[in-house]
């Protein structure tokens, strides 16, 4: 097997133990104190940033048209349609001015 194939599945059960062993630690305890449980709620949030703000500080256009059209959709529709309408947005903008 080529090498991306072995990181690709490397990859895979890492995110795949990380999860489980989230999980069977908090399954331990019949309730958690509410500081944690918002500090766990805000985690997508702050990967979400990590991925869009490189993009948001030294992109080019179709990047910045992408992070405009995700905003539009996000103030209307749920996460699909914001993931859909932004990377629609950067493909197709990416194919035409290139």
């Amino acid at each position: 097997m080529s090498t991306t194939v072995w990181i690709i599945l490397a990859g895979a059960v890492a995110t795949y133990l990380t999860r489980i062993g989230g999980h069977l630690v908090l399954s331990r305890f019949e309730r958690i104190h509410p500081r944690l449980e918002a500090g766990l709620n805000a985690v997508p949030a702050a990967v979400l940033t990590t991925l869009v703000a490189p993009a948001a500080m030294r992109g080019s256009v179709p990047e910045l048209a992408a992070l405009v059209v995700a905003g539009l959709a996000a103030l209307r529709g749920g996460m699909l349609s914001v993931f859909l309408s932004g990377a629609a947005t950067l493909i197709v903008l990416r194919y035409l001015l290139q």
